[in-house]
């Protein structure tokens, strides 16, 4: 079986550096068997990737693919904290959608984050979930993602 360094390898991914954080908070911290992750915001290579609201400026498409980015940002920051392969399971995915007026697609696209971490995990992947939309988000993020995993 392989494991989740291999699995990224598979799906043609690199994790990216852990992502700095713009406040008075660390990327990602553990306590007993679990690790939180902060929210993630779709950044690559320190730049914000996207900015807007889904359902105006950005589609619900991209914004799927976002939440991916997301979800690659957070699992950087749990691999440079303890290591991918001392994940367990996926406890938990918290996604923010940044939403235009109506626009009631949240779980189609947070599913962006929670069908990477099934790519990456197999059935350790699943996990509970909510997908919430907001008003605004961080950098004007459309989506913003936060993970707890135990290890």
């Amino acid at each position: 079986m392989t494991g989740p360094a291999e699995r990224l390898a598979e799906l043609g991914l690199i994790l990216p550096a852990v992502a700095q954080p713009v406040g008075a908070y660390l990327p990602a911290v553990r306590t007993g068997d679990l690790v939180y992750t902060s929210g993630q915001v779709p950044l690559i290579e320190g730049t914000l990737a996207q900015a807007g609201k889904v359902g105006a400026e950005v589609t619900p498409e991209q914004g799927k693919e976002l939440a991916r980015v997301c979800a690659l940002n957070a699992l950087a920051a749990v691999d440079a904290l303890v290591g991918l392969a001392a994940v367990k399971q996926v406890v938990k995915v918290v996604g923010f959608v940044a939403s235009a007026n109506g626009f009631t697609g949240q779980p189609g696209v947070i599913n962006g984050a929670s069908e990477l971490l099934g790519a990456v995990f197999g059935e350790v992947g699943r996990h509970a979930r909510s997908a919430v939309g907001v008003y605004e988000l961080p950098l004007g993020a459309p989506v913003e993602v936060e993970i707890v995993v135990e290890v």
